[in-house]
């Protein structure tokens, strides 16, 4: 998993302002694109993933994205889509898709917000925490697929070892 230096005390303020400090605490790079929306980037062990937050004052909810710094080639985006229904088999939070325009993998998570006030910043801890961790061990997946001339499935067995009792 990602590890985060958790900050306790935040002040009360919108949702993406709560987004941007828990992310400039992490002194990862932001950039303020609108008054309600974020971008950042974070350097993983495999490659930079590049986040997106945006806030929707419709449906009272931040809507994240992480992508992927890997482009898929048309002649493999059969195979990548087979192997994000596994991938997806495997998610409790969140789902991988491709983001058509740019040819890339992400991952994205709506988080609703309606009649909760606002988000807690220990929320987007998580919501980080967990997006970044399966960004981690499912990007060797497509890799295999993309570059290694594997199918979906041993893409799968190949990168993403279950650990079994104890040591």
């Amino acid at each position: 998993m990602a590890q985060l230096d958790i900050l306790q005390d935040y002040p009360t303020v919108p949702p993406i302002d709560i987004v941007e400090q828990v992310v400039e605490s992490q002194g990862w790079r932001a950039n303020r694109v609108r008054e309600e929306e974020m971008a950042a980037e974070y350097s993983g062990k495999w490659c930079d993933y590049s986040l997106h937050f945006a806030w929707s004052e419709e449906f009272s909810a931040i809507h994240f994205t992480c992508a992927f710094d890997i482009r898929i080639p048309d002649r493999k985006k059969t195979d990548i889509n087979n192997l994000l229904a596994l991938v997806n088999d495997r998610l409790w939070l969140g789902h991988f898709c491709i983001w058509q325009s740019e040819g890339l993998p992400m991952y994205r998570h709506a988080f609703p917000l309606r009649g909760a006030g606002q988000i807690k910043p220990q929320q987007v801890e998580d919501l980080l925490e967990v997006a970044i961790s399966e960004c981690e061990k499912f990007y060797p997946a497509f890799q295999f697929v993309i570059w290694g001339g594997k199918d979906p499935q041993e893409a799968m067995e190949a990168s993403v070892l279950e650990t079994i009792g104890e040591a």
